[in-house]
């Protein structure tokens, strides 16, 4: 019995097979390689804390170096302790323009003796107040500053109650009284808004009021638009409750008149 031919190939034939399998496969090895290269690249652009990494900009400081006052400005203001220690007093008062660049910062001689000068949290020091400015002329100051402009800051009664001041509230963008940064109703200190909103870490050991102050501007800059729309909303709400009000007295009025004008014989 005849044993099956077996194919054969021709040793030109098989030289060419080898080579082409060797050619797939270092193409194959090539482009494998260059993948994973461009994948390793793109990995380390994209990571945030890559040191060469120079698209981590912080948002508080500044675009430009414009320091005039602005339609809107941020103030934020830090306390000493008077009289028995619990009773706070004007320290240090910063404002900034809409844009975070200073535009008023000063230290504040306190009209009572100061017994704790919170320098924790407040950074403030005897140093300071020793060069600061006598109170009613800061206050004074202040006031000028702010009267007729949109106030920016965060817990702003505090800040108030130290200076001794008020302002219009239609002109208060307090960001701890601002719906959207509200947690069940429940008020954010400024430090969570900043590293939740922002990305920044702020307060994280003695406070800067210039730091906080452009957090607080820099959060009602980002919703200005949307905030702005809800204190429009309001005020039409509150000027159609109003308007409801008086048209329902004057029909009670009308209502009285016509039962008491019947003729008495």
């Amino acid at each position: 019995m005849k044993k099956p031919k077996q194919t054969q190939f021709s040793p030109n034939w098989a030289q060419l097979q080898q080579k082409l399998n060797l050619n797939n496969n270092g193409s194959k090895t090539k482009n494998s390689e260059e993948d994973t290269l461009k994948s390793i690249l793109g990995k380390r652009k994209e990571r945030p804390d890559d040191e060469s990494n120079d698209s981590q900009i912080n948002p508080l400081i500044p675009v430009n170096d414009d320091a005039s006052l602005t339609d809107a400005v941020a103030m934020d203001c830090e306390m000493v302790g008077v009289g028995s220690g619990n009773k706070s007093a004007l320290g240090r008062v910063t404002l900034v323009n809409k844009w975070g660049n200073v535009i008023y910062d000063e230290f504040v001689k306190p009209i009572e003796r100061v017994v704790d000068f919170r320098t924790k949290i407040s950074g403030l020091r005897p140093r300071d107040l020793r060069k600061g400015k006598d109170f009613w002329t800061v206050q004074k100051k202040v006031a000028e500053l702010i009267k007729g402009r949109i106030l920016v800051g965060h817990a702003l009664s505090n800040d108030f109650k130290a200076l001794l001041l008020s302002h219009p509230k239609k002109d208060i963008r307090d960001t701890s009284e601002y719906q959207p940064f509200l947690n069940s109703n429940s008020r954010i200190a400024l430090r969570h808004l900043a590293a939740e909103r922002l990305g920044v870490k702020i307060q994280t050991g003695e406070h800067c009021p210039i730091q906080d102050a452009r957090a607080a501007m820099l959060l009602y800059q980002r919703n200005r638009k949307e905030w702005e729309k809800s204190i429009k909303d309001q005020s039409r709400n509150k000027q159609k409750q109003m308007k409801r009000k008086q048209k329902k007295k004057h029909k009670n009025e009308n209502a009285s008149d016509s039962n008491h004008s019947g003729i008495e014989l």
